[in-house]
């Protein structure tokens, strides 16, 4: 029997402090492209979720409108731990309080798939939701709750 190979799908949803088109979010928006082909130049990078424009901020997931989504998959947790906190990403991070409210819940979820998997931006919500209600589990997790891929 074959061993099932594994990639790590990810979710993290911003409130953002105004729409898209405020002066005050400029420095996001302005910047979204560059950081976007960061990850997919960066290695470990498998997909991210995308709309017809190209990015995944206009995907509303919630009825807020001032929240927005991004997901992804990679290789590993270490290949997207590297892109989010070791890349210029990281510089982007250290900025969010410019860009986005307090928002009460985890903002990030993280979760194993069958290699070649993309999750649907709805099985994303689910899993964010489920970390909020049962807390960390191998169903849904977080960096500092790590759980292994199935079958290791």
């Amino acid at each position: 029997m074959t061993k099932k190979e594994y990639e790590l799908a990810q979710l993290n949803v911003g409130l953002t402090l105004a729409k898209s088109d405020d002066p005050t979010m400029a420095g996001f928006y302005d910047n979204l492209d560059r950081i976007n082909a960061l990850a997919e130049a960066s290695p470990g990078f498998v997909w991210r979720l995308q709309s017809d424009e190209g990015n995944a901020t206009d995907i509303k997931l919630f009825d807020n409108e001032l929240m927005i989504v991004n997901a992804s998959v990679w290789e590993s947790k270490d290949a997207l731990f590297q892109f989010v906190y070791r890349s210029a990403h990281k510089d982007f991070v250290k900025q969010r309080k410019q860009w986005f409210a307090q928002w009460d819940g985890p903002h990030m979820v993280l979760w194993w798939v069958e290699k070649g998997v993309r999750p649907t931006p709805e099985e994303a919500k689910a899993r964010l939701e489920y970390l909020a209600k049962n807390g960390p589990t191998p169903h849904a997790f977080t960096f500092r709750s790590m759980f292994p891929a199935p079958d290791e």
